[in-house]
């Protein structure tokens, strides 16, 4: 372990044992469920120690806020990607349900292709969507989205660009 790495331990573990029953509380306050609260809690603290540098926060409790406010964020995105999904899945035939272990598959490459596509306007998302997960053509897509083939270009384009560079970063891969 470098001393960089020692150094970052050090500060989560003091952060940790002096704030982490007060960020459990404010989770709790704002989910309304002690067992989801501990689960982000751990999920926040583990977020700080996946960091490349250390710490240093003069504010803690408001540093921890910030943390646990995008760890929370990102577990709502992810029940709403969940119950979209969910809902889309139910219209299916019963044979066509997949196992526990598929949904799961499936429900965390669609988290994967949402923060992916994270930042890119709506209709460049739905564009991609659209090609990518129903198979349309071009043609579809700008009758869909009512646009010209070459925005539905434009579009699949930046979104295509956007997840190159996301993956090829590291950030995915």
């Amino acid at each position: 372990m470098s001393s960089e790495d020692a150094v970052l331990h050090r500060e989560v573990e003091t952060l940790y044992f002096a704030h982490h029953t007060w960020l459990r509380g404010w989770l709790r306050r704002k989910l309304g469920c002690a067992h989801r609260a501990a689960d982000l809690a751990h999920d926040t603290f583990l977020r700080l120690l996946a960091r490349d540098e250390p710490i240093d926060a003069r504010e803690p409790r408001a540093y921890l806020t910030t943390v646990a406010q995008r760890v929370l964020y990102n577990h709502w995105r992810r029940e709403q990607i969940e119950q979209a999904w969910l809902d889309a899945i139910a219209q299916a035939p019963e044979p066509l349900a997949p196992s526990p272990e598929e949904r799961a598959i499936i429900v965390e490459t669609l988290v994967e292709i949402d923060a992916l596509l994270d930042g890119l306007p709506v209709a460049v998302k739905r564009a991609f969507l659209l090609a990518q997960l129903d198979g349309a053509t071009h043609a579809q897509i700008a009758a869909e989205l009512h646009i010209s083939l070459a925005t539905v270009k434009r579009y699949l384009a930046r979104a295509g660009e956007q997840c190159f560079f996301a993956l090829s970063v590291g950030t995915f891969a």
